[in-house]
């Protein structure tokens, strides 16, 4: 069944990461995805000036190319400060998610989950909640949050909300196209065993899909759905 969607990753890779196989899948069911990215994701590293400009430029269009994989129709960058978006007002953020989803009006929202280890993704969580509040007329009929490698495993169970999906997308058809899309974003994947390397990629997809029977799967905490 075709739906709107939008994503609202914190850093582009994270749309990948965490929803990949997922978006492929609804896209070929017909579903008319956008992907706002809250940063550049590279402006919080060590070089800067044009070298870093050239680096933001590089992941814009990794981003796109993924996109284009994956078959999203559209993706937006705004330019809050990669793994600084705590030193801005989360109001802000809120108004500018609030903004694409008036105008967009997706029945369905994935963002990343509350737990994840990285500032940029617990607040990208926070804005997305408070801007898909349940507010009469509100478009929005589902939001889901997703878990991202190299980030939501790395935060200790005992420190906040531990991930304990309860939602899952069978992605048997499209892993490939996660796995390839990933390749678009070579220069932030890491040599297995990193989390954040195809192979472990791979490996989650296909424990997410084993545990409900399935060859690969992508695995969500469901935060509310309206029927």
């Amino acid at each position: 069944m075709s739906q709107v969607v939008l994503v609202v990753a914190a850093h582009p890779d994270d749309e990948v990461l965490g929803c990949g196989g997922t978006l492929a899948r609804w896209a070929d069911a017909g579903s008319a995805i956008s992907v706002l990215f809250l940063t550049d994701g590279v402006a919080a590293r060590s070089s800067n000036g044009p070298a870093m400009e050239c680096h933001a430029q590089d992941r814009r269009r990794a981003a796109e190319k993924a996109a284009a994989v994956l078959g999203i129709a559209a993706v937006e960058f705004l330019d809050f400060p990669d793994n600084r978006i705590d030193g801005v007002e989360l109001l802000t953020v809120i108004k500018e998610i609030e903004d694409r989803v008036e105008r967009i009006c997706p029945q369905i929202v994935l963002t990343h989950h509350v737990g994840d280890v990285n500032i940029d993704h617990q607040l990208a969580h926070h804005a997305t909640i408070t801007a898909c509040r349940p507010r009469p007329g509100l478009c929005v009929r589902e939001l889901m949050f997703f878990e991202t490698a190299s980030s939501t495993e790395w935060r200790p169970a005992g420190s906040t909300l531990p991930f304990v999906p309860d939602t899952f997308v069978d992605i048997s058809e499209t892993l490939p196209r996660k796995l390839e899309a990933l390749k678009a974003y070579d220069a932030e994947m890491r040599p297995f065993p990193h989390a954040r390397s195809l192979q472990g990629v791979e490996s989650l997809a296909k424990w997410r899909g084993a545990t409900i029977g399935r060859s690969a799967a992508e695995a969500f905490v469901l935060g509310r759905r309206v029927i």
